[in-house]
């Protein structure tokens, strides 16, 4: 994350209304401007459920999602 003014957050809480989320920020809106960069494997474990990993894991165990 980056550093952010006072008035920065004030302005993001106000505008996204984050409160309720994970990590109290909402990276899929408003809450992109709050970081410099991301590096990540998976860019779903941050909005929520690590999607690459699960979909590996059942193919491993012989589901697939595209079946």
């Amino acid at each position: 994350m980056r550093e952010l003014t006072d008035r920065e957050i004030v302005g993001y809480v106000e505008q996204d209304q984050p409160l309720n989320c994970a990590g109290s920020y909402k990276i899929e809106s408003l809450g992109m401007s709050l970081f410099r960069q991301i590096r990540v494997n998976d860019y779903n474990t941050i909005i929520g459920l690590p999607a690459i990993l699960l979909l590996s894991m059942l193919r491993e165990w012989g589901y697939s999602n595209l079946l």
